[in-house]
């Protein structure tokens, strides 16, 4: 499939048109989150997830270009934990389809959460100030606390040890761009991906909810393989979903024994348990000196420390970079259509047969 190396971008830059040639695009799939929070990957079909990042690729190659989409839209940015590229892409997101944004800077530091207000009731606040909120906390039980009194739309940006699932989203939009056959009902067995993932998914959100969505196109999965210094990096919930899912899959301690047999590898060592970050599985590192296949990419959620060093920066493996960019165009998209937005668009795109996307003439 189409992408690049350049020296103006580290790494591969899949083109996203490589999601949108040749196919016709439902998006009334979209309508069923409508209204909707949007709090774990399990919400997600595998129909739905292609519907998302169709739209962000025509979002993200201008062929669909809705400035003012969510324009008198309130989006209420709640971070009550530190973030950088998380709180950032929403934001962005927002702004660039000219929705307003409230936010709570700093954390928990300047909210009534200081005083021992409840989320519960901050909730209730929420309802009458915006129309979406954004909520990242250091507790996985927030969201439900916060959704006691909340009637307004609310996406999950990491609760605690819990879930991601945007970042999912977002993984599986620069995997699907570099391999869009993967949406295909089944690959021919050698076309399937070998999946590694360098991590503890029943420690990190992040690594949680990417094996969730990856379960969604199991059907061209050949193999996942996990490697953790744990004995059990799964948990029951996770261990019984690879069960059910039929997946050939193992964990292991050997990473070099693994990493040349990978076509993608996701790797984190960032993991929030209890109150504070701590580092998991740092000792499994990459570099330009590691065994990778040749074609073999490489995704972060980053922030990353030694695990994943710069020298693979400049490589045809890094992927990561990509997958942080495009999760801008993938929360344009969710917000568009958990605030329902997206109905209309339908009228205002024709996929052309000749590998074209034309806009209608509105």
């Amino acid at each position: 499939m189409k992408s690049r190396t350049t020296n103006k971008f580290k790494g591969i830059k899949p083109d996203p048109e490589n999601l949108i040639r040749n196919d016709n695009i439902d998006f009334s799939l979209l309508g069923e989150i409508v209204g909707r929070s949007v709090v774990t990957v399990d919400q997600f079909s595998r129909e739905m997830v292609c519907a998302l990042c169709r739209l962000a690729a025509l979002l993200e190659s201008k062929k669909l270009e809705l400035t003012d989409a969510l324009k008198g839209n309130i989006i209420i940015t709640a971070f009550f934990e530190p973030s950088t590229r998380t709180r950032l892409s929403f934001e962005s997101a927002a702004l660039r389809q000219e929705a307003k944004i409230i936010s709570i800077p700093e954390g928990a530091r300047n909210t009534g959460v200081a005083k021992g207000e409840s989320l519960s009731d901050i909730g209730e606040m929420f309802n009458a100030y915006g129309d979406l909120v954004v909520l990242r906390h250091t507790q996985t039980e927030a969201i439900a606390e916060i959704g006691e009194n909340l009637r307004i739309p609310l996406v999950n940006a990491g609760n605690g040890s819990g879930e991601h699932p945007t970042q999912a989203l977002a993984d599986w939009y620069a995997i699907l761009k570099w391999k869009p056959a993967i949406l295909n009902e089944e690959l021919p067995e050698s076309e399937k991906i070998n999946l590694g993932i360098l991590g503890s998914p029943g420690s990190m959100r992040a690594v949680n909810s990417f094996l969730r969505m990856a379960l969604l196109f199991k059907d061209n999965i050949q193999k996942i393989t996990i490697v953790s210094e744990l004995a059990d990096p799964l948990g029951e919930e996770l261990n019984q979903l690879l069960a059910d899912a039929g997946i050939p899959w193992l964990c292991t301690h050997d990473m070099e024994g693994t990493v040349e047999d990978l076509d993608v590898i996701y790797m984190n060592s960032i993991a929030f348990l209890g109150d504070s970050y701590k580092a998991m599985d740092s000792n499994f590192k990459l570099h330009a000196g590691s065994p990778l296949k040749e074609d073999a990419i490489i995704l972060h959620p980053l922030a990353r420390l030694g695990e994943l060093d710069h020298s693979l920066d400049d490589s045809r493996h890094n992927l990561y970079f990509d997958q942080a960019h495009g999760a801008v165009f993938v929360r344009q998209a969710l917000y568009m259509a958990v605030l329902d937005r997206v109905k209309d668009i339908g009228d205002r795109i024709n996929v052309v047969k000749e590998n074209e996307l034309e806009l209608q003439t509105v």
